[in-house]
């Protein structure tokens, strides 16, 4: 689908272009700066040739205020240095967009009830709760950590801790303690919120003990805030209905400088400590200002609901809704319950105008048959975000076909390291089934080869040749930088290197193959995983797959597909024959796998990633212990059942 000749899933029409945010953003770089930006490619090339003044233009239009006279002082990498001298604060953006007409968080719970909360009643509660910081000795740069499910509760604390100028730093309550420690256990929190426990699947999951491991555990916690949710008690903590007590006096943030950390958000985890990444308010503004309303061209009209937990960035992406004045829905629930295609349920109920979800839920309502667009009124519903991994053109044109032909589908990929997406979709550019439809906006992005040279309709190396604003400040305790620096500008010297492998096309949209470290590459010849899951998830009989690559100790390379079967399916003849044959069809005689076989599970970071890297190296007779933190696992028992295929 990377030709010329791909056919688009859904063209902006004439009007869609008019009315998008970014057309009106285009025709002010286009006044101020006297460029003739035509389309979005233009106007895309101008804001990486001219970075500092398209970051510059992204301040002035949005009306931030008052701005320094020099946007970039330094453009190295890393170092870069933006607005210095600039004052501000993430939270009052939000506090800018404050209405009474429409709510600023709608609550979601798996029984169905609905609960929305006003503009004032979320402000007010995070007024009132930065009070009780205040009261704690909770001042600019001291750490307030949150165990909680995607709550409310959740959101207004982390905007209290920030108008404060304190960090935030948060997990979800499926995490156990210990691995909830590896996390927040860096940061030497001073106050605690999390929730007696959550609902998930029609169960009710007590986190009484984990709340007491983790006091235990942060000796320098100065209080505890518990949000009631199954009644449970939890002994010498504050009650957090009382502590966020709406306050008399408003909420007026603590200005901050543009590189003042907002939050530590962390990898993936899978070997050693998580690294807790550091960004700062001005990047992140700026970056999600731009990232939502004009690349979603998400505004006051919208109702934006990403269904997500606060271990990941799409967390904090989806809280960003509220910088342009969108009411953003929070659900702790599963996405499958009490059925498939829970997640459109809500969207119809609730009225969601921008839906976000992963290729993992699209693929498993394909699978149960669901046709959302017939069973609910998505009548709202204008956009379908999808991210977490490569999503498959045959998921992307399932949503054409089953939610509806002219609603796109933004498939967007970036990671926790920036907070945000490289690539993804724009309201003024088509969608292709199976690719990102373009660069986002000041994101220098390309693909490199070997040598270091761009290359198109090629497979190469994502890499970013120029600074964004939310690249980390850096890495919790690195104190010289050297983990930074190795993790992103080790092997191109002033260039990031994400570690994707990807393709750009002649028309500039771009197409993820998976990430590089985990590359096949058999005979010489490099494959991405993504190819190959993109041929065989579809198939009604397969639930889940994972292809690595491991070089044998004799100079050879074993290429082995695990599948999980759907229910009463078994690994015949035939159905290998099938499935290679599927992949020799679908992509190349070269990514037809050495061996299939059916594995009870595939193993997954608990942010949803397969652990393809360390499932190469059990798979080459390392130690589970020495590749993979088991607390960093959806399900740590499976490891030892891949190690038990270790080829020494």
């Amino acid at each position: 689908m990377t030709g010329e000749t791909a056919t688009p899933q859904w063209v902006p029409a004439t009007e869609d272009i008019a009315r998008a945010r970014i057309t009106d953003f285009a025709r002010f770089v286009a006044e101020r700066h006297a460029v003739t930006l035509p389309d979005y490619r233009a106007l895309w090339q101008w804001s990486v040739d001219d970075v500092a003044g398209f970051w510059g233009a992204v301040w002035d239009w949005f009306g931030l205020g008052e701005r320094p006279p020099v946007v970039l002082a330094r453009r190295e990498m890393p170092g870069a240095s933006w607005f210095p001298g600039a004052r501000l604060n993430y939270v009052e953006r939000v506090l800018a967009q404050a209405r009474t007409d429409r709510p600023a968080i709608v609550s979601v719970e798996e029984d169905g009830a609905v609960t929305e909360l006003s503009w004032a009643e979320m402000l007010g509660r995070a007024a009132g709760f930065a009070r009780t910081l205040r009261a704690a000795g909770v001042g600019p740069g001291d750490r307030v950590v949150g165990y909680l499910p995607n709550i409310a509760e959740a959101v207004i604390a982390f905007l209290a801790t920030a108008s404060l100028g304190a960090i935030w730093s948060a997990c979800g309550q499926d995490y156990t303690a210990a691995a909830a420690l590896d996390r927040l256990g860096q940061l030497d929190p001073v106050v605690l919120v999390t929730a007696d426990g959550y609902r998930f699947g029609g169960k009710r999951h007590s986190r009484r003990a984990e709340i007491e491991a983790l006091r235990a555990a942060l000796p320098g916690l100065r209080a505890t805030v518990v949000v009631s949710r199954l009644g449970e008690v939890v002994a010498d903590a504050l009650d957090w209905a009382q502590a966020s007590e709406p306050a008399s006096e408003p909420l007026v943030p603590e200005r901050v400088d543009f590189d003042h950390p907002l939050w530590v958000l962390y990898s993936s985890g899978t070997t050693g400590l998580p690294k807790g990444i550091v960004h700062g308010h001005g990047g992140v503004l700026l970056e999600h200002l731009k990232a939502l309303a004009l690349q979603t061209d998400l505004g006051r009209d919208d109702t934006f609901f990403w269904y997500t937990s606060p271990s990941w960035m799409m967390w904090n992406f989806q809280v960003a809704g509220l910088l342009v004045g969108a009411t953003i829905v929070c659900y702790p629930g599963s996405p499958a319950a009490p059925a498939p295609d829970a997640l459109w349920d809500i969207a119809a109920r609730v009225r969601v105008t921008v839906l976000g979800t992963s290729p993992g839920y699209v693929q498993a309502c394909m699978k149960a048959g669901a046709v959302p667009g017939r069973d609910h009124d998505l009548s709202a519903l204008r956009l379908i975000g999808v991210t977490g991994s490569a999503f498959p053109a045959a998921s992307s044109l399932w949503l054409r076909d089953s939610v509806g032909a002219h609603i796109p589908v933004a498939s967007i990929s970036g990671g926790t390291d920036v907070v945000s997406a490289f690539a993804g979709g724009a309201p003024t550019v088509p969608v292709w089934p199976g690719e990102l439809s373009a660069p986002y906006l000041g994101v220098a992005l390309a693909a490199w080869d070997d040598a270091g040279a761009p290359v198109r309709n090629a497979v190469g190396e994502l890499v970013v040749t120029a600074p964004m604003p939310s690249m980390p400040v850096g890495f919790w305790r690195d104190h010289d930088g050297s983990r930074y620096r190795a993790a992103y500008f080790a092997d191109h010297p002033g260039v990031w290197r994400h570690g994707d492998w990807i393709t750009v096309t002649e028309r500039g949209s771009v197409v993820v193959h998976g990430r590089s470290d985990s590359t096949l590459n058999r005979h010489g010849i490099r494959m991405g995983s993504a190819d190959i899951y993109q041929a065989v998830d579809p198939l009604p009989e397969i639930t889940d797959s994972l292809v690595v690559g491991a070089e044998q100790p004799d100079g050879g390379y074993w290429m082995p597909l695990f599948v999980v079967l759907a229910p009463g399916v078994a690994l015949t003849d035939a159905l290998r024959a099938r499935l290679c044959d599927t992949i020799r069809t679908r992509t190349s005689p070269r990514h037809v796998p050495d061996e299939i076989i059916a594995a009870p599970g595939i193993p997954r970071t608990r942010t949803g990633k397969k652990l393809e890297v360390p499932i190469k190296k059990l798979l080459q007779g390392a130690d589970p212990g020495s590749v993979v933190d088991p607390s960093a696992v959806d399900d740590p028992d499976l490891l030892s059942w891949y190690a038990g295929f270790a080829r020494r």
